[in-house]
């Protein structure tokens, strides 16, 4: 689940980053300055994912990323692509996990009962 999440995160700052290089012509420096935080803070939020306060801030700046299309109008459509890939992110990892976790316990049973095969 974090490797898609931080995946999704990084690319998504890139994208600001190139938001930034559009908008440098016609923005005032509040406009840059606010692209440029919202994109250092997804590169250090994917390092936060640790935490699981680290994840509703991923939330929060995928909320961001959607409301700097005020600024420029292609990141609304931008934002949401990257707000579906960050739900997909999340979906998909918590399946993986509960599979992982299912396997980890059969294998650890099927341990378990050799082991007490081999005592008998």
């Amino acid at each position: 689940m974090k490797v898609m999440a931080r995946s999704v995160l990084v690319m998504e700052a890139i994208t600001m980053g190139f938001a930034l290089l559009l908008v440098r012509l016609d923005a005032n420096g509040f406009e840059l300055l606010l692209g440029g935080v919202i994109a250092i803070a997804l590169i250090l939020n994917s390092g936060l994912l640790k935490f699981k306060w680290g994840w509703w801030l991923g939330g929060l700046l995928q909320v961001a990323v959607i409301f700097y299309g005020l600024i420029i109008t292609s990141m609304f459509f931008m934002g949401a692509i990257f707000a579906a890939l960050w739900i997909g992110a999340i979906a998909v990892g918590r399946k993986g996990e509960r599979i992982q976790a299912a396997l980890k316990a059969e294998y650890q049973a099927r341990n378990e009962a050799k082991g007490e095969a081999k005592s008998e």
